[in-house]
């Protein structure tokens, strides 16, 4: 990586991210990023990018469903902060969201697992998400 490529991710307008932070009796959903991209081998909660005229918050919802199944509610924004990446620069929006339904909950969604808010801060995060794991984990 170059200083110049640095740069142009610096200047990059913000893609917008919705994540789902779906927390269940003191358990969050929490998955590991495939070894394919950005990123890879970090843990991660549901989320991705926008689309087209879509909101960060409607994302978080339609992200978690396509990763993990499950149709969440979000009750509110936790965390917006923008964070510039050697491969590009993001808008995240950290959305709290409960389960929008009462249902049995798999300890596997597709890769995804309950973790223990307490063991939060033993997983590898990539760098944006430390301001929202110091709030968790609290």
């Amino acid at each position: 990586m170059t200083i110049d490529d640095c740069r142009s991710a610096a200047e990059q307008q913000p893609t917008p991210i919705g994540v789902a932070v779906v927390e269940h009796e003191g358990w969050y959903l929490v998955g590991i990023r495939n070894s394919d991209g950005p990123l890879a081998g970090y843990a991660e909660f549901p989320g991705g990018k926008c689309e087209p005229a879509e909101s960060p918050r409607e994302c978080a919802i339609r992200e978690c469903l396509e990763e993990t199944g499950l149709l969440v509610e979000p009750v509110e924004l936790l965390l917006r902060t923008t964070f510039v990446y050697p491969h590009a620069t993001v808008d995240l929006n950290f959305w709290q969201c409960r389960l929008a339904a009462p249902r049995d909950i798999a300890d596997d969604h597709q890769g995804f697992r309950w973790i223990a808010a307490g063991a939060l801060g033993d997983m590898n995060f990539p760098e944006a998400n430390a301001p929202l794991l110091e709030r968790l984990c609290t």
